[in-house]
């Protein structure tokens, strides 16, 4: 088995990808306690850095909104 990818390295949909075989893999219940604990340190991190990066756009898009007279301001950006 190859060593999984830096997550640092990696994208929003890469880790989320990711993420989503850890979720399934510990629901099917048929992992080993050591690798499921092993997987559930990973899928931690990996949701952390998920955040972050969700975080980190919506600064971005609040960054960009602009003010009605046309100067650059700061809005709230709401995702749901």
């Amino acid at each position: 088995m190859s060593e999984p990818a830096p997550i640092e390295t990696m994208t929003f949909e890469q880790a989320l990808a990711e993420l989503e075989q850890i979720v399934a893999r510990l629901e099917s219940g048929q992992a080993p306690l050591e690798d499921s604990i092993q997987m559930y340190k990973r899928g931690s991190a990996l949701k952390a850095h998920c955040e972050a990066k969700l975080n980190a756009a919506r600064l971005q898009v609040e960054q960009i909104t602009k003010s009605l007279d046309g100067a650059p301001g700061v809005e709230p950006a709401e995702f749901n």
